[in-house]
């Protein structure tokens, strides 16, 4: 009998790159929210996949940005917690962006490592491949990663070769996880990511950052005809009293749309019938508040 591997891969890069994207692509569910919206990602998320032997533990995490809040603060320093307590990094680049100076300052800071990769995200966008072969040039310049992989996440190209890639790194070790488990978030984290994300995709821009979201109840019960019903009650926050009412929409209707869709999304993802009930609170600039930061399980 094959000895049990395992191999711990911590995941960074700027916001938008699709870290969350490759995430849930090579987990083969949806464990982390994905939006357009800069700093989808809030805190670190572990996706877990045990392929025979083998078992890969991927660490998601915020996207590297300035700080301007206590929020953002927690967020830069799980980044750097994350990449020490893995040898494995997965650094995820946007082919169509110009080399950033936070990503500059992020590969500064892997020096000595020897077990890190770098996929190149979003070449789909890209008619002439040879401007593709000019991006990895630049990055290779910067660092002698281990590999470097042109990938796109949309149409799943290249995926087989990152996780070839990070398979060479996996090391004789206990399974850490049930062999079944694809995430160690808890159920009511995801629910209220669920929720986040469809707001994150139908809100203003200047309006996502100031959200939270918190389940309140969870219940499950039967209906007349017998079929299960997970019962969820969930409050969104935000930090003005003007952006209550934007979240709520002209009549209820934009809480209904965010409601109606993270239902479907809970639906899926859970698979139950789902009767969602969503309220929307404020909390003035919670994002600098230690103490409701902590309470939205974001330190």
């Amino acid at each position: 009998m094959a000895e049990a591997k395992n191999v711990f891969v911590t995941i960074i890069g700027r916001p938008n790159a699709g870290k969350s994207s490759l995430l849930n692509a090579l987990i083969g569910e949806r464990i982390a929210a994905v939006s357009s919206k800069p700093q989808t990602t809030r805190t670190k998320i572990t996706g877990v996949l045990t392929r025979g032997e083998t078992q890969y533990v991927f660490i998601d995490t915020p996207g590297m940005h300035k700080a301007k809040n206590k929020l953002s603060e927690h967020m830069v320093k799980t980044i750097s917690d994350s990449v020490a307590e893995s040898e494995t990094v997965l650094l995820v680049a946007d082919a169509s962006k110009e080399i950033s100076d936070a990503e500059r300052r992020l590969i500064s800071e892997l020096s000595g490592r020897t077990h890190v990769i770098l996929a190149l995200n979003k070449i789909d966008l890209f008619e002439d491949k040879s401007q593709v072969i000019a991006k990895l040039s630049e990055y290779s310049k910067l660092y002698d990663f281990a590999e470097i992989i042109p990938i796109s996440v949309v149409e799943k190209d290249g995926l087989d070769l990152v996780m070839e890639a990070i398979d060479k790194f996996a090391a004789e070790g206990p399974h850490y996880f049930p062999d079944d488990m694809l995430t160690d978030q808890p159920e009511k984290v995801i629910m209220a990511e669920i929720i986040r994300e469809k707001a994150l995709d139908l809100l203003r821009d200047e309006i996502p950052h100031g959200i939270a979201v918190t389940i309140e109840r969870i219940g499950e019960r039967d209906d007349r005809s017998g079929e299960a019903i997970l019962d969820i009650e969930a409050t969104i926050y935000c930090e003005r009293d003007s952006h209550k009412g934007i979240v709520i929409g002209k009549g209820g209707s934009m809480l209904k749309r965010i409601g109606s869709e993270a239902r479907e999304e809970l639906e899926t993802f859970f698979r139950i019938k789902v009767a969602l009930q969503c309220w929307v609170k404020v909390k003035e600039g919670w994002r600098n508040r230690e103490a409701l930061i902590k309470n939205f399980g974001l330190d």
